[in-house]
Protein backbone atom coordinates (compact mmCIF):
# COMPACT_ATOMS: atom_id res chain seq x y z
CA UNK A 1 0.00 0.00 0.00
CA UNK A 2 2.54 2.68 1.36
CA UNK A 3 5.26 2.91 4.11
CA UNK A 4 2.98 5.90 5.64
CA UNK A 5 1.42 4.14 8.00
CA UNK A 6 -1.58 6.95 8.76
CA UNK A 7 -1.70 7.09 4.48
CA UNK A 8 -2.34 3.16 5.31
CA UNK A 9 -5.39 3.52 7.57
CA UNK A 10 -6.91 5.74 5.48
CA UNK A 11 -6.80 3.50 2.24
CA UNK A 12 -8.21 0.96 4.99
CA UNK A 13 -11.12 3.20 6.16
CA UNK A 14 -12.41 4.30 2.06
CA UNK A 15 -12.42 0.51 1.14
CA UNK A 16 -14.33 -0.05 4.45
CA UNK A 17 -17.47 -1.27 2.44
CA UNK A 18 -15.72 -4.40 1.79
CA UNK A 19 -14.23 -5.65 4.95
CA UNK A 20 -18.18 -4.81 5.96
CA UNK A 21 -19.62 -7.08 2.70
CA UNK A 22 -17.21 -9.71 3.44
CA UNK A 23 -18.10 -10.00 7.27
CA UNK A 24 -21.86 -9.57 6.50
CA UNK A 25 -21.74 -12.88 3.88
CA UNK A 26 -19.44 -14.73 6.36
CA UNK A 27 -20.86 -14.05 10.26
CA UNK A 28 -24.29 -14.00 11.12
CA UNK A 29 -23.70 -12.98 14.76
CA UNK A 30 -22.96 -9.42 15.67
CA UNK A 31 -20.24 -10.12 18.32
CA UNK A 32 -18.39 -12.88 15.31
CA UNK A 33 -18.82 -10.24 12.63
CA UNK A 34 -17.09 -7.33 14.36
CA UNK A 35 -13.79 -9.91 15.75
CA UNK A 36 -13.56 -10.82 11.82
CA UNK A 37 -13.55 -7.43 11.17
CA UNK A 38 -10.65 -6.37 13.68
CA UNK A 39 -9.35 -9.82 12.38
CA UNK A 40 -9.29 -8.34 8.45
CA UNK A 41 -8.27 -4.67 9.50
CA UNK A 42 -5.21 -5.96 11.63
CA UNK A 43 -4.02 -8.40 8.92
CA UNK A 44 -4.42 -5.53 6.40
CA UNK A 45 -2.23 -3.37 7.96
CA UNK A 46 0.69 -5.48 8.88
CA UNK A 47 0.53 -6.73 5.15
CA UNK A 48 0.48 -2.71 3.89
CA UNK A 49 4.04 -3.04 3.69
CA UNK A 50 3.75 -5.83 0.86
CA UNK A 51 1.08 -4.54 -0.83
CA UNK A 52 2.35 -4.68 -4.63
CA UNK A 53 1.59 -1.42 -6.73
CA UNK A 54 0.95 -3.91 -10.05
CA UNK A 55 -2.30 -4.97 -8.49
CA UNK A 56 -5.37 -2.85 -7.80
CA UNK A 57 -5.75 -2.04 -4.31
CA UNK A 58 -9.50 -3.35 -4.00
CA UNK A 59 -7.97 -6.47 -5.53
CA UNK A 60 -5.75 -6.88 -3.02
CA UNK A 61 -8.25 -5.78 0.01
CA UNK A 62 -10.47 -8.32 -1.18
CA UNK A 63 -7.84 -11.37 -1.19
CA UNK A 64 -6.81 -10.46 2.03
CA UNK A 65 -10.13 -10.22 3.65
CA UNK A 66 -11.77 -13.29 1.84
CA UNK A 67 -8.37 -15.05 2.92
CA UNK A 68 -8.89 -13.78 6.65
CA UNK A 69 -12.89 -14.19 6.36
CA UNK A 70 -11.99 -18.38 5.10
CA UNK A 71 -9.69 -19.15 8.17
CA UNK A 72 -11.71 -17.02 10.30
CA UNK A 73 -14.56 -19.85 9.53
CA UNK A 74 -12.77 -22.69 9.57
CA UNK A 75 -11.27 -21.71 13.32
CA UNK A 76 -15.14 -20.77 14.02
CA UNK A 77 -16.47 -24.32 12.54
CA UNK A 78 -13.80 -26.11 14.45
CA UNK A 79 -14.82 -25.06 17.99
CA UNK A 80 -18.33 -25.40 17.53
CA UNK A 81 -17.32 -29.17 16.70
CA UNK A 82 -15.97 -29.14 20.00
CA UNK A 83 -18.97 -27.51 21.61
CA UNK A 84 -21.44 -29.93 23.40
CA UNK A 85 -24.02 -30.90 20.57
CA UNK A 86 -27.02 -30.26 23.17
CA UNK A 87 -25.34 -26.67 24.20
CA UNK A 88 -25.07 -26.02 20.44
CA UNK A 89 -28.64 -27.27 19.65
CA UNK A 90 -30.07 -25.24 23.05
CA UNK A 91 -27.97 -21.98 21.75
CA UNK A 92 -29.53 -22.38 18.46
CA UNK A 93 -32.86 -22.55 19.52
CA UNK A 94 -33.05 -19.61 21.54
CA UNK A 95 -31.28 -17.63 18.73
CA UNK A 96 -33.82 -18.83 16.36
CA UNK A 97 -36.77 -17.79 19.02
CA UNK A 98 -34.71 -14.14 19.30
CA UNK A 99 -34.55 -13.62 15.52
CA UNK A 100 -37.65 -11.76 13.90
CA UNK A 101 -39.78 -14.00 12.50
CA UNK A 102 -39.42 -14.12 8.72
CA UNK A 103 -36.76 -12.33 6.72
CA UNK A 104 -37.95 -8.88 5.77
CA UNK A 105 -36.85 -8.38 2.34
CA UNK A 106 -35.19 -9.80 -0.60
CA UNK A 107 -31.65 -8.72 0.38
CA UNK A 108 -31.94 -10.19 3.93
CA UNK A 109 -33.45 -13.49 2.30
CA UNK A 110 -30.44 -13.37 -0.75
CA UNK A 111 -27.44 -12.92 2.46
CA UNK A 112 -29.62 -15.82 4.29
CA UNK A 113 -28.67 -18.06 1.30
CA UNK A 114 -25.81 -16.71 0.58
CA UNK A 115 -24.42 -17.44 4.34
CA UNK A 116 -25.31 -21.24 3.43
CA UNK A 117 -22.90 -21.37 1.21
CA UNK A 118 -19.37 -22.63 1.48
CA UNK A 119 -15.98 -20.42 1.83
CA UNK A 120 -15.15 -20.19 -2.15
CA UNK A 121 -18.75 -20.10 -3.23
CA UNK A 122 -20.08 -16.88 -0.94
CA UNK A 123 -16.52 -15.04 -1.76
CA UNK A 124 -17.88 -15.35 -5.73
CA UNK A 125 -21.25 -14.13 -5.27
CA UNK A 126 -20.03 -11.52 -2.21
CA UNK A 127 -17.64 -10.57 -5.64
CA UNK A 128 -20.63 -10.86 -8.23
CA UNK A 129 -23.31 -8.57 -6.37
CA UNK A 130 -20.29 -6.14 -6.19
CA UNK A 131 -20.31 -6.06 -10.18
CA UNK A 132 -16.37 -7.27 -10.03
CA UNK A 133 -15.63 -8.86 -14.12
CA UNK A 134 -15.29 -12.80 -13.97
CA UNK A 135 -11.50 -11.96 -14.97
CA UNK A 136 -10.77 -9.70 -11.34
CA UNK A 137 -13.18 -12.65 -9.61
CA UNK A 138 -10.77 -14.89 -10.87
CA UNK A 139 -7.66 -12.96 -9.92
CA UNK A 140 -8.77 -12.24 -6.39
CA UNK A 141 -9.80 -16.37 -5.85
CA UNK A 142 -6.95 -17.77 -7.79
CA UNK A 143 -9.30 -19.59 -10.32
CA UNK A 144 -9.71 -19.45 -14.31
CA UNK A 145 -12.58 -16.73 -15.08
CA UNK A 146 -14.36 -20.16 -16.92
CA UNK A 147 -14.32 -21.55 -13.66
CA UNK A 148 -15.81 -18.61 -11.93
CA UNK A 149 -18.85 -17.86 -15.09
CA UNK A 150 -19.58 -22.00 -14.57
CA UNK A 151 -19.61 -21.55 -10.47
CA UNK A 152 -21.75 -18.36 -10.69
CA UNK A 153 -24.22 -19.78 -12.94
CA UNK A 154 -24.38 -23.03 -10.65
CA UNK A 155 -24.68 -20.79 -7.67
CA UNK A 156 -27.15 -18.92 -8.99
CA UNK A 157 -29.45 -21.45 -10.02
CA UNK A 158 -29.11 -22.76 -6.46
CA UNK A 159 -30.22 -19.47 -5.02
CA UNK A 160 -32.94 -19.09 -7.54
CA UNK A 161 -34.25 -23.13 -6.26
CA UNK A 162 -33.77 -21.25 -2.64
CA UNK A 163 -35.98 -19.23 -3.32
CA UNK A 164 -38.50 -20.80 -4.73
CA UNK A 165 -38.85 -23.39 -2.16
CA UNK A 166 -38.93 -20.89 0.43
CA UNK A 167 -41.58 -18.18 -0.48
CA UNK A 168 -41.32 -14.69 0.78
CA UNK A 169 -42.72 -14.91 4.91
Amino acid sequence: MCRDKEQSLNLILENRKIIYKICHAYCRDPEDKKDLEQEIILQLWHSADKYNEHYKLSTWIYRIALNVAISFLRRESSRKKRTSPIDQEIIERVADECEPQGLENNLERLYHFIYQLDGLNRALMLLYLDDHPYKKVGEILGISESNVATKISRIKQQLKQAFEAEPDQ
